[in-house]
């Protein structure tokens, strides 16, 4: 019973979503923010969708940092549609394995 309980928990183990080790955010540059209301536009914006944890707008290094929720998926498609419809350019998108906390903590340095 033990080998049967130990491989199952193998199998599903490796079975499991990619999303589950894939990164845990998505930060996008972006051209237009020049003020604190372009920032809180976006915010709010992104803020709306349903696997969105936390967004960060650094407007100093033109940078929008969105979080996804755990066991949540979001693709950078939507993000940058997000984004444009709100009247922004995305210069460009890329996954990290960083929360918003430790991106926001590095372009502080």
């Amino acid at each position: 019973m033990k080998k049967l309980f130990a491989f199952t928990s193998l199998a599903l183990a490796l079975l499991s979503p990619l999303h589950a080790w894939a990164a845990t955010s998505i930060k996008a540059t972006v051209n237009g923010m020049v003020c604190a209301f372009c920032a809180q536009g976006i915010e709010k914006r992104l803020s709306q969708l349903g696997a969105v944890q936390t967004v960060f707008v650094d407007l100093k290094r033109k940078t929008v940092a969105v979080q996804i929720k755990d066991g949540q998926t979001l693709d950078e498609s939507t993000i940058a549609h997000e984004i444009t419809e709100a009247g922004y350019d995305v210069v460009k998108l890329e996954r990290v394995s960083q929360s918003v906390a430790d991106i926001k903590a590095q372009l502080k340095k």
